[in-house]
């Protein structure tokens, strides 16, 4: 929450005059009402208190969308800002106590997390222009800090334990968070699952509900493409999946079948830069090209996109270093020993050079010659006489050749991996190579997504103790993910309509700002109260301006107390 400043002073009228810093909060207090986020909320949650569990909700995601951290002491937070302008009506700073505060989070357990997010949800695709074409899922893990014994009773909706650590950190207990999103990065369905959870099984259940919630959502079955992970591609969720593109992981034989193909073709569609940011020096950004095979998985046949990235995998291209390096190292030890033979027959020592021709490496082979090698007499010859060989032997003498080819087919194979669907190559549903690259492309932006739900200051400050309380502030999290990503789309959706742009960082014009970016163009906006009267300190700038018509908010948002309710 933004420092406030509380001058005491009086006008020539005897009325007092209040400052209060507020910053871009009374825009992300517009769209929660855009959203109907309060009147949801009270709609779902029945409580027995004197507060509205929907202002408490309202409240919480205010203070995390502040960018203060960690998430304690509301009424500390909201004493000195203006809670007439944020939430409508002139309310105590103490309606968020902890007390208060902490029997809203047991109350949204009780009412249910995913009927209340999946609520809003659904009032996010009709209120905004969302596209439900693509449905993208990941999981990740959270760490939590603490014992959190027995967690898998007393009613618990997960359990906090050890398990795979996506941040590397297998001494820490976590609980996994699997998300859906569409248009990108909006979420739709958020759940948390067992610190043990696999996401092989994750995916299955997922697959098992996702019509259903696309119907709540009002999207048919088909409607949609459902993208995933590496994790999708088991026989069974292959079985009960609909149209998808995922990407095939790379201990399957048919993975490495389809790359050396297109290799072997080179018959590549060139695609280049797919990436909506501009490059710069440091990130020039990749390019891309793209070759389609057919692979068989479980007896049925699917589409393999088979991609070529100008961004090589770092990681795979030091794997085979150190393959070339065991290789070269493997054919000098058998050149040395091949150095070492010696035969008294031309033909027995041509018969061994072909035979040690045979054994090479995966990398390196040697290449033999017979050499003839005189045996002598012992002692000195007689003066002014040369010496006569007595006997003449064979030995083999090694060049080191590398095997060029396998080696530049491993390095092109380096930079390739394989996206796999069943979606149809034609007719109206049909997708192109390219726009299954773009479409899968799209899955990086759930990755931010995580980033934003994975602050550890937040998620182990606040009332933690428990998971069903866990669980609760994850549907806090999630509230306010939802309403960043709706202000960063509405802006991104206008900017692209109007083909115009914003001044974004250091000024320089961008169609594509960040909700991120947006805070900071509003830092520092103060309002003052004079009696009942409202106005800014100090008239908004052209850039904010900007932005708030993009963001299709009006600049009263921050003078004028809205209608509660």
């Amino acid at each position: 929450m933004a420092e406030p400043f509380v001058p005491s002073a009086l006008n020539n009228n005897g009325q007092a005059i209040t400052a209060a810093q507020v910053d871009h909060l009374p825009i992300v207090a517009s769209y929660a009402r855009r959203l109907g986020l309060v009147e949801i909320v009270n709609r779902l949650v029945p409580v027995e208190m004197e507060v509205e569990p929907g202002v408490i909700v309202l409240g919480m995601v205010l203070d995390t969308l502040s960018g203060r951290s960690p998430l304690y002491h509301l009424e500390s937070a909201f004493e000195a800002c203006d809670r007439g302008v944020l939430f409508g009506q002139e309310i105590s700073a103490s309606y968020f106590s902890d007390d208060n505060v902490g029997r809203t989070l047991e109350h949204l357990f009780d009412a249910g997390t995913q009927k209340i997010f999946s609520a809003l949800s659904v009032a996010a695709l009709q209120r905004f222009e969302l596209s439900t074409k693509h449905v993208h899922f990941d999981t990740t893990s959270v760490n939590l800090y603490g014992e959190y014994l027995g967690t898998n009773g007393d009613g618990a909706p997960f359990e906090i334990t050890h398990g795979y650590s996506k941040d590397k950190r297998p001494d820490l207990k976590q609980f996994v968070l699997s998300l859906l999103c569409v248009d990108g990065d909006v979420p739709i369905v958020g759940k948390l699952e067992d610190g043990n959870a696999s996401d092989k099984k994750i995916n299955h259940q997922v697959l098992g509900d996702v019509s259903r919630h696309m119907k709540a959502h009002g999207v048919e079955d088909k409607a949609f493409i459902y993208i995933a992970d590496a994790a999708m591609v088991t026989r069974e969720n292959l079985e009960q999946a609909g149209p998808f593109i995922t990407r095939l992981p790379a201990t399957y034989n048919e993975c490495e079948r389809a790359i050396l193909s297109a290799i072997d073709a080179d018959r590549w569609e060139e695609v280049g830069r797919i990436a909506l940011t501009a490059p710069t020096k440091n990130r020039p950004g990749a390019t891309y090209r793209v070759h389609e095979e057919t692979v068989t998985l479980y007896d049925k046949e699917y589409r393999a996109v088979v991609v070529h990235s100008s961004a090589h995998d770092k990681r795979r291209h030091k794997r085979l270093d150190r393959d070339l390096d065991a290789s070269l190292k493997a054919i000098k030890a058998m050149e040395k020993a091949n150095a070492k033979k010696r035969f008294f027959c031309k033909a027995d020592a041509q018969a061994a050079a072909v035979d040690a021709m045979a054994q090479d490496t995966a990398y390196h082979q040697l290449k033999l010659s017979v050499v003839e090698l005189p045996r002598y007499a012992r002692g000195r010859p007689k003066n002014n006489t040369s010496r006569t060989p007595v006997a003449m032997e064979y030995g083999l003498q090694a060049e080191v050749i590398e095997k060029q080819h396998a080696i530049a087919r491993r390095r092109k194979m380096a930079g390739c991996f394989v996206l796999l669907s069943n979606v149809a190559s034609e007719g109206e549903q049909g997708y192109s190579t390219a726009q299954i690259l773009r479409t899968y492309k799209d899955q990086h932006a759930i990755e931010r997504n995580f980033g934003f739900l994975k602050d550890d200051q937040i998620v182990n400050a606040l009332f933690l103790k428990r998971p069903q309380r866990i669980e609760a502030l994850g549907l806090i999290l999630l509230i306010s993910l939802l309403i960043w990503r709706l202000i960063e789309h509405t802006m991104r959706a206008d900017l692209e309509a109007c083909d115009t742009t914003v001044p974004g960082w250091d000024n320089k014009p961008t169609p594509r700002p960040t909700a991120y970016m947006m805070t900071w163009k509003f830092k520092g906006v103060m309002i003052l109260c004079i009696g009942q009267q409202r106005r800014l300190a100090r008239p908004l700038s052209p850039t904010q301006k900007a932005f708030l018509r993009a963001l299709h908010v009006p600049d009263s948002c921050f003078t004028h107390v809205p209608r509660a309710g």
